[in-house]
């Protein structure tokens, strides 16, 4: 009985296993790899190694797949939002540090070429 458990779990894992490869969108590889650490757990369990079993439980099938969604949504682009790359008609000089306050020769922060600030008094 327990043998044909085992035999059961393995190929409940390989075949989530196979289905997290196979799937193309990040979404839903997230709930087939929950599904995978499910799978895991489930076979840990029938090992008779339930700490392992619980561990895989909330990392694999928990945490995991909610960093991985988290992780899509931030990098995901909403519709008609600009790419990101060099802006245009923006474009610096060999003095200018990318920092507006500090363009120029001049001092830190004045934000006009010769370092001179207003209100400074000197």
């Amino acid at each position: 009985m327990n043998d044909a458990l085992v035999v059961i779990s393995l190929l409940l894992v390989a075949a989530s296993g196979t289905a997290a490869v196979a799937v193309r969108d990040p979404e839903r590889q997230a709930m087939v790899l929950a599904v995978l650490g499910l799978t895991l757990a489930v076979l840990f369990t029938v090992l008779q190694a339930p700490d392992v079993a619980l561990s895989q439980l909330a990392v694999g099938s928990v945490l995991t797949p909610l960093l991985i969604l988290l992780s899509v949504r931030k990098v995901r682009r909403r519709p008609g939002e600009p790419r990101p790359g060099p802006e245009r008609g923006s474009s610096r000089g060999p003095d200018s540090c990318g920092d507006p306050g500090r363009r120029g020769t001049g001092g830190r922060g004045s934000g006009r070429p010769g370092g001179r600030s207003e209100g400074a008094g000197g």
